[in-house]
């Protein structure tokens, strides 16, 4: 842990309404002292207190009326001394006040995240909910944000932190019999403990069918729209987004590369790629276009297989697509049903796209094949973060080892080796047992000032 003090910008850089300027560390307070004119000098304030006055430099040059927020330690969002700084709105005036700190006083600025880490690292908050952090700062939907605040709030620290407590009372019971080995006692049932595994795998169990759930609420889904040249794919994309994004011709080929947006369907993010028409071309720019397609189908979610309700040449397509994707991730759609309502095919939804007929049943079938037809509440413990699950994953492969080392009545040492691994899988969860490199990967990808 670092002893220094460091300052950055917590507020968006630009002109807006105000700027806040965040200080954290020992000298916060002497430091904001050598620059501020009040009432009363910030050293000598209560914690959690606001204070009005100028803020000037060396040579008593007036640059900004502020707000001062005193935090003292540990409470505080770092656990340290610390100040927000509210001056007027003009970036000219924060890189100013941030200067002027860093030149009077030994202040440097804040690295990515550093804020957030420091609070971690005096325990203010565990690693799920500093991770947290940049999810609510990131989220774009609203399903997003409530996952997120949901770990924020500490649901998945909580359910973590139990099936710790549970393999913690249980190793020790198997460390403690076996300090009287010679005694021949027992300090554990054998099959209580199988029990016990039993039911935390079943719970470890529910938590990673939770991730791809939470994966989708997290990062959003990426849908893309296939079929043959002038089926509508651009007219598709243009009625769900309500606008005209793509172009529009009766021309074969007129989309000649990947075009990508974004829209909440449901609460949910879904990133709508409208691909080139696939198929046999000499155009060389219409085969990069092709190229990128199959590329697109590769790496996407869920897959809208558009066709003509005029055409009935897609099959050898859809055999296609599946050499890039599989067939449950396909969604098979027939577009411009306005021409022919009559028509009768086997396909999952069909739709006009000029006149929206069969939209809104598209929507739903979208949602479900991303998300499938799970309903947690707000009050359940959901992961979202591959770090979560594939630690989730090792404590499951040790409770698993340790299950089969008490049923070919091996010794409980090798038993406790594999409950003491799945208990240290969990810590690392909630950063009770971190790297480093985890750490720094972690918090670099947050903002400066957070």
């Amino acid at each position: 842990m670092k002893e220094d003090t460091i300052v950055a910008l917590a507020t968006p850089a630009g002109v807006g309404a105000i700027s806040v300027i965040r200080v954290s560390g020992p000298q916060s307070f002497s430091a904001v002292d050598s620059i501020f004119y009040g009432k009363s000098k910030i050293e000598d304030a209560a914690t959690h207190t606001l204070h009005y006055g100028d803020l000037k430099n060396q040579d008593d040059e007036h640059i900004d009326d502020v707000l001062i927020s005193v935090f003292r330690a540990p409470n505080s969002y770092t656990g340290e001394d610390s100040v927000e700084i509210s001056t007027h709105g003009n970036p000219l005036i924060a890189q100013k006040v941030i200067e002027l700190l860093i030149t009077n006083s030994d202040l440097r600025l804040a690295e990515p995240g550093e804020f957030t880490k420091r609070a971690f690292l005096n325990n203010r908050i565990d690693l799920t909910k500093a991770e947290a952090v940049a999810d609510v700062i990131n989220s774009r939907t609203e399903a997003s944000l409530r996952g997120a605040r949901n770990q924020l709030d500490g649901l998945l620290s909580k359910k973590v932190n139990e099936l710790r407590s549970q393999l913690l009372n249980s190793s020790s019971f198997v460390e403690l019999e076996l300090d009287f080995v010679e005694e021949d006692i027992q300090f554990v049932n054998q099959d209580a403990l199988l029990k016990r595994i039993d039911s935390i795998i079943i719970e470890i169990d529910t938590l990673l069918e939770s991730y791809e759930f939470g994966r989708v609420i997290r990062d959003g889904v990426n849908v893309a729209i296939v079929g043959r040249p002038n089926v509508g794919k651009s007219s598709l994309l243009n009625y769900i987004l309500k606008e005209s994004r793509a172009i529009v011709s009766e021309i074969p080929g007129t989309t000649r590369d990947v075009i990508r947006e974004e829209v909440s369907i449901g609460g949910i993010l879904f990133r709508l790629f409208d691909t080139a028409g696939i198929r046999v071309s000499d155009d060389s720019i219409e085969k990069e276009g092709i190229i990128r397609s199959q590329e697109t189908v590769r790496t996407a979610d869920v897959v809208i297989f558009l066709e003509d309700v005029q055409e009935n040449a897609s099959r050898d397509l859809f055999i296609d697509l599946l050499n890039f994707t599989s067939s449950d991730k396909i969604i098979k759609v027939v577009n411009k049903i306005d021409l022919n309502k009559e028509f009768v095919k086997d396909v999952d939804v069909k739709i006009s796209a000029k006149t929206g007929e069969g939209i809104d049943f598209l929507l739903k079938k979208l949602k479900e094949k991303s998300i499938g037809n799970e309903n947690y509440t707000e009050k359940t413990a959901i992961v979202t973060n591959l770090r979560h699950h594939n630690c989730l994953k090792k404590s499951r492969e040790n409770l698993i080892n340790a299950r089969a080392t008490i049923l070919h009545k091996m010794s409980g040492e090798f038993i406790s080796v594999d409950l003491r691994n799945a208990e240290m899988n969990l810590a690392e969860i909630i950063g009770e047992v971190t790297s480093d490199d985890i750490l720094n990967n972690i918090f670099m990808k947050f903002c400066i000032g957070k």
